[in-house]
């Protein structure tokens, strides 16, 4: 019975990211290097240490609408945690089918869906016609921008969409000079610290390596909102001046 309960006290403290494991140092220079693929969903090429993972490509797109998404990932609780104003402007970068676009959109008074895949934009808007949101505008971005104008929106959503950026770097330049002074981005990822989450290991972050990639472009951590059983929900900010 002891072990039994260790066990599960174990699962718990990796589940939600609090147990203290060792992660290896983090390459610093912020290059863009070719690496040798350590996992079948890399792409062999690595930004800060982590390899890029391989991009959800439109024909997986029944993935993000799978009828488990929200008991498993709860992105509702997620987003009444970060507390959108009704006035806000927020782009989901990485929107694939509108999934979180329309989780978000009642709540305030637009949102932007960006994504590379036109066919993704294209189920989105789909999606749109039956639900008749009309304050989602899709947005074609590119591999290294989002294609949003510049101090346009007060907040810009990632979810589970940074680790296959192929140009993080840009992208992350991209959304810096998108966000009005003050604005924030919020990284969904899947804790890469807890390797009993059954997801690809390329498609898992740790919160060491997002806070080391995303702070590069000049943004400031503010916090981890720990209300998530199997994702960091990390906030950074655009500085104010």
């Amino acid at each position: 019975m002891l072990r039994f309960l260790v066990s599960i006290a174990v699962s718990l403290f990796l589940c939600f990211g609090l147990f203290p494991i060792a992660t290896p140092a983090i390459p610093v220079d912020g290059e863009y290097k070719p690496c040798a693929s350590t996992s079948f969903d890399g792409t062999g090429k690595c930004y800060f240490g982590r390899e890029i993972a391989q991009v959800l490509g439109h024909e997986g797109s029944t993935w993000l609408e799978r009828p488990g998404r929200a008991a498993e990932e709860k992105p509702e609780k997620a987003i009444e945690a970060l507390q959108f104003k009704a006035t806000d402007t927020v782009a989901d970068i990485g929107a694939g089918v509108g999934y979180v676009s329309f989780l978000i959109a009642p709540q305030v008074e637009k949102v932007y869906a960006v994504d590379v895949q036109s066919e993704m934009l294209d189920m989105l808007r789909l999606r749109q016609s039956v639900n008749g949101l009309t304050n989602v505008e899709t947005v074609q971005g590119e591999e290294t921008t989002t294609n949003l104008a510049a101090s346009s929106v007060d907040w810009a959503i990632m979810v589970d969409a940074y680790h296959e950026f192929a140009y993080p770097k840009e992208m992350m330049t991209s959304v810096f000079s998108a966000l009005k002074p003050g604005g924030k981005v919020v990284l969904f990822e899947y804790k890469g610290e807890n390797p009993l989450i059954a997801i690809k290991p390329h498609h898992k972050m740790t919160q060491t390596q997002a806070r080391a990639e995303v702070t590069s472009i000049g943004f400031e951590f503010v916090e981890n909102k720990r209300v998530l059983p199997q994702q960091h929900v990390l906030v950074f900010r655009k500085p104010i001046a």
